[in-house]
């Protein structure tokens, strides 16, 4: 996957003016690698770090009771976690990589200076974070209310749009980055349960596999089935001032 900043991650639903752009870019702390595995953050930790993934792929979760782990949410360039530092000084989640990785550290009390000399950039990180909210608003009714098959289908086309966001070529196919396992801790299944419901997808005709790669044969019926919306998609910020000069 290609590399990516906070600042083209914003910058996808606001154009940056030189300043804000390298007001962000500037705020960046150093960099860390991981190996597929590897944690960034374990809830609880002490942490006054926000990161962005800078490359590869990770995930934020929660350990459960019965030591197994629900994800909560795929990561991919560009994007930030550990914005809870922003609120709690323990992180309620954990942060791990799927593959191998890097981060951007940024710390909250620069990138709160930062939001206070460019008011339009705590704008679009508010609008943006809604859109991720509302994103998570709908797994979670997916989770409650919708069959496995629902599920499997919604994930897919959730990791399709955020690597196409993230800049890859993934329009009518996409290698899945992704075990049976984690698609599971994703959306409340066993690996089993998932390998079977793949499986429906193929038979019924809306999606084909070759090997890691998953080809949506059927799009449309395929969002009708997991009753799909791609919230990222229809963030609007034309009502937001124009950047001075």
């Amino acid at each position: 996957m290609r590399v990516r900043t906070f600042a083209d991650r914003i910058g996808e639903f606001l154009p940056l003016s030189a300043s804000e752009r390298e007001a962000v870019e500037q705020v960046q702390g150093r960099t860390r690698s991981l190996r597929r595995g590897a944690v960034l953050v374990r809830e609880n930790d002490r942490t006054s770090d926000l990161y962005v993934v800078s490359s590869g792929m990770m995930m934020s979760y929660v350990l459960l009771d019965d030591g197994s782990r629900q994800i909560l949410r795929f990561l991919f360039p560009g994007d930030l976690t550990g914005a809870s530092a922003l609120a709690y000084a323990h992180s309620p989640e954990c942060v791990a990589a799927l593959c191998d990785s890097m981060v951007a550290l940024f710390d909250r009390a620069q990138v709160a200076e930062v939001l206070a000399r460019h008011p339009r950039l705590a704008l679009a990180l508010t609008a943006i974070d809604q859109a991720e909210r509302a994103a998570m608003t709908d797994r979670l009714a997916g989770l409650g209310r919708t069959s496995a098959q629902a599920r499997i289908a919604a994930v897919l086309l959730d990791i399709r749009d955020r690597l196409r966001r993230a800049g890859e070529d993934v329009e009518g196919s996409f290698t899945l980055p992704l075990t049976q396992e984690e698609i599971g801790d994703a959306s409340g299944l066993t690996a089993v349960h998932v390998n079977r419901m793949l499986r429906q997808l193929e038979e019924a005709g809306l999606i084909a596999r070759q090997g890691t790669r998953v080809i949506l044969a059927d799009e449309a019926r395929l969002k009708r089935a997991a009753k799909y919306v791609d919230r990222l998609s229809r963030v609007d910020l034309s009502w937001m001032v124009p950047a001075q000069a």
